[in-house]
């Protein structure tokens, strides 16, 4: 089952979200950087905290997985990763790795305490994601469409998805036997290319987890706006249940849904080309 993922640092949100059916909760530290790669973009830049860290993992029932990302590489990383893990991560994803180098420095100093997922979001981080994923002290790969997708010059998120290269790192990621999950997903029937498309490219890829994005629960704050907003529980089955059917679907329904997925996003291109 393919593991959605939650960003909040309300502990109200993420105990809610996993009562709701959410696999995983994610705290988001990444400030470095980030501000001048998306500030243009309609982006979420989070602000939350390490104490948010502690917060949300008192309140998340006992074997719920709780993700940390921290900043780039940088001088102050070793202390970061300590407060981290003190705080209660379970795993630390590391954005914008361009090689196995900073992955490796990452794992010599958690040492074990933590399971690290590598964010591979940049042109560097997928030319050597072999390597990375190669890595001991690596547990999981995430790639991310946003910055990647940026750094290539492309006009829509799902490009990557759509042109093979996804596919691509997907095999590159195979031969160690970790896991990988790639981008975010939006409601069902919701989102310049559905939902249920994307889906169907994670199950025939083999994807292990995915971001809800902001456009799922359109940023609420608190658990009464979200509920006010939406039946979140009713749209987290709903993805459930087109997992289901995607799992169940011949090759040629999964190949038929890859081109339609491409034929989709040559679409959105063009038209975010003429307006």
């Amino acid at each position: 089952m393919i593991k959605l993922m939650f960003i909040t640092n309300s502990p109200e949100l993420a105990a809610f979200a996993v009562h709701s059916g959410v696999d995983r909760i994610f705290v988001d530290l990444e400030t470095m950087g980030k501000f001048e790669r998306q500030g243009h973009r309609d982006t979420l830049i989070s602000r939350h905290a390490v104490d948010d860290v502690a917060a949300v993992r008192a309140a998340l029932p006992a074997g719920t997985e709780l993700l940390v990302r921290i900043n780039p590489w940088h001088e102050g990383s070793a202390a970061e990763v300590d407060a981290v893990i003190a705080a209660g991560a379970d795993l630390i994803m590391l954005p914008m790795v361009r090689s196995s180098k900073e992955v490796a420095h990452l794992g010599g100093v958690v040492r074990g305490r933590s399971r690290i997922v590598p964010l591979v979001e940049t042109v560097g981080g997928a030319e050597t994601i072999a390597d990375i994923a190669a890595l001991d002290c690596v547990s999981e790969v995430f790639v991310g469409l946003n910055d990647l997708h940026m750094e290539l010059g492309l006009r829509f998120m799902f490009e990557p998805l759509a042109d093979g290269l996804v596919e691509t790192l997907a095999g590159r990621i195979s031969p160690s036997g970790k896991p990988f999950g790639f981008g975010g997903i939006a409601r069902v029937g919701e989102g310049l290319l559905p939902a249920e498309r994307i889906l169907g490219e994670h199950v025939r890829l083999g994807s292990s987890a995915v971001i809800l994005s902001r456009t799922f629960h359109r940023g609420a704050p608190d658990v009464a706006a979200l509920q006010a907003g939406m039946d979140f529980p009713g749209e987290i089955a709903r993805l459930r249940q087109w997992e289901s059917q995607w799992r169940q679907a011949a090759p040629a329904e999964l190949e038929a849904n890859r081109l339609a997925v491409s034929e989709a996003v040559a679409a959105i291109v063009t038209k975010l080309e003429s307006a």
